[in-house]
């Protein structure tokens, strides 16, 4: 059954909270232990600036909607995803990461995928935006943020985190039902849709950035001490929930996609992983001065709790 989009409006509408609704003085926050006090800084920052690709991802979207209720829809996605990344600044700045205003910074594949989305996105079709977009919320999203959930005891992080899920799971139930509208194009216009995308050097661009992202984040977990199977199902889960729509099946690009995702989670097929391995060390040694650039669709972020 098709979802009503008005319906799920409504719901977005009535379910918004704000960073003024949480207690952040509130005790908890020496329950971090200090070995992972240490180490979740980085990992923060990272998943805070995901955040924000996910924002420019849904910002780009809601100008290719195809009527004004999805477009709402995305702006809302847009400023929710913007309002993540602020809560996960809060509870930086709560667990005393940040010194005075700081603004951490991304590492290298993080801001290279920012800087393509900066300068390319609002060139993108929906039907390419609406199925790579899912994916990072799910690999990403999904499996950083299920480790925050798992292993971090702070009572505000989980209240925090537990919205941020929730607004997640609308995100995904919004993109599978426009990946199922997306595939019901005539086959024509999807193959020239797709071939179209492909004949752009910018897109290769965006692949050679977005592919050393995953492996870098796999890499993030582990350092983090955590099963990189965590972020492998979450990724599984991508093609396993498209599939389950005739209509999603018949986009290239979700062919592709879901190709890739099988590739980064089978670590016996060495091949592939020899190249994405590779470009993440060759980002690795990047200067982050020579990529860094901060984009003004991310000028809002703040760890103060406004409404």
């Amino acid at each position: 059954m098709a979802m009503d989009l008005e319906r799920m409006l409504q719901m977005i509408k009535d379910r918004q909270w704000a960073l003024v609704d949480i207690d952040w003085d509130a005790p908890g926050a020496e329950l971090i232990e200090p070995e992972l006090h240490a180490k979740l800084k980085p990992f923060l920052s990272d998943l805070m600036w995901i955040e924000n690709v996910g924002a420019r991802g849904f910002a780009a979207m809601a100008k290719k909607a195809p009527n004004p209720t999805l477009k709402t829809i995305y702006e809302y996605f847009h400023a929710e995803e913007q309002k993540h990344a602020n809560a996960e600044l809060a509870l930086m700045r709560r667990w005393g990461m940040l010194d005075g205003d700081e603004i951490p910074s991304p590492n290298v594949n993080v801001q290279l995928v920012i800087n393509w989305l900066d300068k390319y996105s609002d060139d993108m079709s929906l039907s390419m935006l609406g199925t790579v977009i899912p994916m990072l919320e799910v690999a990403l999203d999904g499996a950083l943020i299920k480790f925050i959930t798992d292993e971090v005891k702070d009572p505000v992080a989980q209240e925090v985190f537990k919205k941020i899920n929730s607004d997640e799971s609308r995100h995904l139930a919004v993109d599978y039902e426009v990946m199922d509208l997306l595939g019901q194009a005539k086959v024509r216009k999807l193959i020239t849709e797709f071939v179209g995308a492909w004949a752009s050097p910018s897109l290769m661009m965006g692949v050679l950035s977005y592919i050393p992202l995953l492996n870098k984040m796999r890499d993030n977990i582990v350092a983090m001490g955590v099963d990189e199977e965590k972020l492998y199902g979450a990724m599984r889960k991508y093609q396993a929930v498209g599939e389950r729509s005739a209509f999603a099946r018949r986009l290239p690009m979700f062919q592709l996609v879901s190709l890739h995702g099988r590739l980064v989670v089978n670590r016996d097929f060495v091949p592939y992983h020899a190249v994405a391995d590779g470009l993440v060390k060759l980002t690795g040694k990047i200067p982050f001065g020579l990529v860094h650039r901060t984009p003004t669709w991310s000028q809002e972020l703040t760890y103060e709790p406004a409404a």
